[in-house]
C-alpha cells in the first residue's frame, strides 16, 4: 500500500488581520520537518497542498529543511479550511454572546470554535455560512479519491485542521462529532500517516510531531 503524510500548516497569523500567513514560529516549524524527514532519508514523489498561502508557504519551509531545491506541488481547493470567519459572522441574535466570547483571548476563541463547529455540523447555520457541513464533508471526499486514485507511494499533503480533522473521521466512519474533537487538538506542523490504495484509507497515526520532541522546542509545539 502507499504512504499518506499529511501535515498541517505551521503556526499561522492567528489575531492578525491577514491570518493566511506563517508566523516565524510557523516557518521555523516547516523547516525542522523537513529536517526531521531529511534525517529519514524520507523522499516524497507526490506533494499535494490547498490554494492557500500558509499550505505554499509550509511546503517552502519543508523544502529548505530538507535541503532540495524545489518541490513541485499538486494543487487541491478540497484542501483549503473552512472560514472559520464566516461562521462566526453566520451566528443569529441569538448566538450573539457566543460570537462576543470568541474575541477574549485565544483560550475563549477556540473554546467558543467548538460550540459554533457543533452548531455548524447540525445545519443551524445553513443559509448563512457560505458552505454547510454536507458541503465541507463532499469536497475533503472529493479531495481525499483524489489522493487515492493519483499516482505516487509517498504522498505529502499539506492542509488544515479542519480538513485533516474530517478526512480522519471519514477514514474512521465517525461521526461529526469526532471531527470536531480532532479538530481541536491538531497541532501546527503535526504529520498524521495512514496506508491507502485506490480503494481504502487506513490510519496509522495522527498528530505526530518528532520533530518538535525536544524541551528546547517545547515553546514551538502550537495550536493556532
Amino acid at each position: 500500500m502507499a504512504e499518506l503524510y499529511l501535515v498541517r500548516h505551521g503556526q499561522a497569523s492567528l489575531g492578525a488581520d491577514d491570518y493566511d500567513q506563517l508566523s516565524d514560529v510557523g516557518e521555523q516549524q516547516g523547516i525542522w520537518l523537513g529536517e526531521y524527514f531529511a534525517q529519514r532519508d524520507m523522499a516524497f514523489d507526490r506533494v499535494i497542498t490547498g490554494t492557500l498561502r500558509r499550505h505554499a508557504q509550509t511546503v517552502d519551509a519543508i523544502r529548505r529543511g530538507l535541503g532540495v531545491p524545489r518541490i513541485d506541488c499538486e494543487i487541491h481547493p478540497g484542501l483549503d479550511e473552512y472560514d472559520f470567519h464566516a461562521l462566526f459572522r453566520a451566528l443569529g441574535d441569538e448566538h450573539s454572546a457566543l460570537a462576543e466570547r470568541a474575541t477574549r483571548s485565544p483560550r475563549d476563541f477556540f473554546k467558543a470554535l467548538r460550540e459554533v463547529l457543533q452548531l455548524w455540523t447540525e445545519g443551524a447555520l445553513d443559509g448563512r455560512a457560505p458552505e454547510t457541513w454536507a458541503a465541507f464533508q463532499q469536497r475533503v471526499a472529493d479531495a481525499r479519491a483524489a489522493i487515492q486514485q493519483g499516482s505516487g507511494q509517498r504522498v505529502l499533503v499539506v492542509s488544515s485542521g479542519g480538513v485533516i480533522a474530517a478526512l480522519t473521521q471519514q477514514a474512521l466512519q465517525a461521526p461529526a462529532a469526532t471531527a470536531i474533537a480532532l479538530n481541536m487538538q491538531i497541532r501546527n506542523s503535526s504529520v498524521s500517516h495512514y496506508f491507502f490504495n485506490r480503494d481504502s484509507l487506513h490510519l496509522s497515526s495522527f498528530n505526530g510531531i518528532g520533530h518538535l520532541d525536544d524541551p528546547q522546542r517545547s515553546a514551538f509545539q502550537t495550536y493556532g
